[in-house]
C-alpha cells in the first residue's frame, strides 16, 4: 500500500511539471541550475522581466549575485571598493542600485517631494558626499574607468559653480579611433561610437542616478581650442518650471594621423542661459532627481529635448538683448523725454 502510495505521489508531480505536449516546465529544473547556466546569462531588463514569470524566478531573480554581476559588467567602476559598500546599504543591493541607474531621468521626473525648506536644508545636511562611477566606452569597448569622491559640505562646493572633472591636470586618455580623414566623418565616428555612463550616488539616502545621456546630444568644435567636444546631457524641469540640464562634457583632440584623445571629462548642471550651477543649487536638483521617475533610454527623445533647451536658451537671450536694447545700461527706457542724459 506504502509503494502504491509512493508512485501516486511521484507520477502527479512529475504531472505538475510537464505541460501537455511534452515539454517540461522551468519549475522541474534544479535551482541552482537554473541560476548558474539560465539567468547569469540574462541582461537587467530581461531578468527584471523574469521576476514576474513566477513565484521560484521571483526568489531566484533576486540574488544579489546576479545583479553584482549585471552591474559590474555593464559598469565596471561598480566593482570598487567605495562603490561597492555603498551599494550594499540599498534596500534590494545591486538590483535597487541598476534600477536607479539604468533608466534614464524623466524630463519631467524631478518629484519635488522634499520641497519644504525644513525637509530640503535636513536632506542637504544628511549628504555629506557624492559618488561618481564613470565609465567611458568606443564602440562597446572600455575606454576609461574610475571613482571619484567629493565633498558635500564644504564652503567651496555649496558657493562655487559645480564642476566635477574626472580627468587628473593633464591626464590624457587615448580613445580608438583615428584623427585622420574628413573632420566631418570623425566627428559622426565620435558621435555614433563613444557612450558615457556617469552615474552620481548618495550614499547617505541609499540612491542613484545616471546624469548622462546614452548618446551624446551634441557634438561641435570649439572656437577656441578647436577641440570636439561632445555633450551627454538630460534636461529636466526643475522646481518652477525652468528647464536645466544635468550632464558631462566630453573634449577630444589629437593631431592629424594619430589617435583622438580625451582630454577633458566634466560633469556639471547648467540652466537656462547656459550658466553652472552652483554645488548647493545642483545638489537641490539632484537629490531630486535621485527621487524621480525614470524612463527608458531613448537617445532620439533625449536629443529632441535637449533641442528644445536651446531654442528656448535663444528666446530667453533674445529678449534679454531686447531689453538691454531698450533700457541702455544706465536702466533708462530710450523714450525718457531726457534720453538718460544730464541736463
Amino acid at each position: 500500500m506504502s509503494s502504491c502510495s509512493t508512485s501516486t505521489t511521484a507520477a502527479a508531480g512529475s504531472a505538475a511539471t510537464t505541460y501537455q505536449d511534452g515539454e517540461t516546465a522551468i519549475t522541474a529544473i534544479h535551482p541552482d541550475v537554473i541560476r548558474t547556466h539560465i539567468l547569469n546569462r540574462l541582461d537587467g531588463p530581461t531578468l527584471a522581466s523574469t521576476t514576474c514569470a513566477s513565484t521560484q524566478l521571483n526568489s531566484l531573480c533576486t540574488d544579489d549575485e546576479i545583479w553584482k554581476d549585471i552591474c559590474n559588467s555593464t559598469w565596471p567602476s561598480t566593482a570598487h571598493p567605495r562603490v561597492l559598500d555603498a551599494i550594499s546599504s540599498f534596500p534590494s543591493g545591486h538590483r535597487s542600485f541598476y534600477s536607479d541607474s539604468f533608466p534614464t531621468l524623466h524630463h519631467h521626473g524631478l518629484c519635488h517631494s522634499h520641497n519644504s525648506k525644513k525637509s530640503q536644508q535636513q536632506r542637504l545636511v544628511e549628504t555629506t558626499e557624492l559618488i561618481s562611477a564613470v565609465d567611458i566606452y568606443y564602440a562597446g569597448k572600455l575606454v576609461y574607468s574610475k571613482v571619484l569622491e567629493t565633498e558635500t559640505l564644504t564652503g567651496w562646493f555649496l558657493s562655487s559653480p559645480l564642476r566635477i572633472n574626472l580627468l587628473d591636470l593633464k591626464e590624457i586618455v587615448p580613445a580608438p579611433v583615428m584623427f585622420e580623414g574628413e573632420e566631418g566623418t570623425c566627428m559622426e565616428l565620435l558621435e555614433e561610437h563613444l557612450t558615457v555612463s556617469w552615474i552620481l550616488i548618495d550614499p547617505a539616502h541609499k540612491r542613484a542616478v545616471n546624469v548622462a545621456s546614452s548618446k551624446a546630444v551634441e557634438i561641435r568644435r570649439h572656437w577656441l581650442t578647436e577641440e570636439i567636444q561632445l555633450r551627454y546631457s538630460t534636461v529636466v524641469a526643475a522646481v518652477g518650471g525652468d528647464l536645466v540640464q544635468c550632464g558631462v562634457v566630453v573634449s577630444c583632440g589629437g593631431k592629424e594621423g594619430g589617435e583622438f584623445q580625451l582630454n577633458e571629462v566634466s560633469m556639471q548642471v547648467e540652466d537656462m542661459e547656459g550658466k553652472i550651477l552652483t554645488g548647493l543649487d545642483s545638489l537641490v536638483i539632484l537629490l531630486e532627481a535621485m527621487e524621480g521617475q525614470r524612463r527608458k533610454s531613448d537617445s532620439k527623445v533625449e536629443k529632441e529635448r535637449f533641442e528644445t533647451l536651446k531654442k528656448n536658451k535663444k528666446t530667453v537671450f533674445r529678449e534679454k538683448t531686447e531689453e538691454r536694447e531698450e533700457f541702455g545700461p544706465t536702466g533708462v527706457g530710450a523714450n525718457d523725454p531726457n534720453g538718460g542724459e544730464a541736463d
